[in-house]
């Protein structure tokens, strides 16, 4: 992960899709799309810029991320487990980035 999350995305948005790219303004998140499809295409956008593979984080790291990008990082990290994007234990205490 880079030194400061919210650069990682804006250099993705700069290279990457034009639909994740339009869900931003100055690095951050808009609104969390409703339409599943949309949603689903943000989740990869950012489980593949704000968290490295194979690193675990706990929850206040993952937090602080999702931070970086939108108000609602609740919101968020319970979307990235939903869709399987970000996998955790048990009891919480540890997030990892999933395949």
């Amino acid at each position: 992960m880079s030194e400061n999350p919210a650069d990682a995305v804006s250099e993705d948005i700069i290279s990457g899709s034009h639909a994740v790219a339009a869900l931003f303004s100055r690095g951050r998140l808009t609104a969390i799309p409703r339409k599943a499809a949309r949603r689903e295409q943000l989740l990869v956008h950012l489980k593949e810029t704000l968290f490295e593979p194979g690193r675990q984080y706990t929850e206040r790291e993952v937090n602080e991320a999702l931070l970086t990008v939108h108000d609602d990082f609740p919101a968020l990290r319970r979307y990235l487990i939903t869709a399987g994007l970000l996998t955790r234990t048990r009891d919480g205490a540890s997030y990892q980035r999933a395949a």
